[in-house]
């Protein structure tokens, strides 16, 4: 049997058409593997996210149970150098009452006169 060369072309096409079919093939069979290999990924990537998210949430809430003590000892502290300043004041009273009572009473008129010039 002879074959023509439109038979040969016919064969040639028919076979680059089952190239270009199995390459559709193969495309489509990387791209579902390309799809199924990024949701793995981004299920992985979200599990960080999340886990790093909770270790944030974690770490937060220790900060602010430390943050209670640290502001429990400021008070505290304040407390010691008002419980000290009123020491002093007593102690300064004690030692020189008059004058206590001299400085005590300008200022209450000083205040006085404050308010009332403040009320015009």
């Amino acid at each position: 049997m002879n074959s023509t060369p439109s038979d040969g072309m016919k064969a040639h096409l028919g076979e680059a058409g089952g190239h270009l079919k199995q390459a559709a093939s193969d495309a489509g069979e990387a791209l579902r593997g390309a799809a199924t290999a990024a949701g793995d990924e981004l299920r992985v990537g979200k599990a960080n996210v999340k886990a790093d998210l909770a270790d944030s949430a974690l770490s937060g809430i220790a900060a602010a149970e430390q943050a209670g003590g640290v502001a429990r000892e400021q008070v505290d502290a304040l407390m010691d150098k008002g419980r000290d300043l009123i020491d002093s004041a007593a102690e300064l009273i004690r030692e020189r009452p008059l004058a206590s009572f001299g400085v005590a009473f300008a200022a209450g008129w000083i205040i006085a006169k404050l308010a009332r010039s403040g009320d015009k």
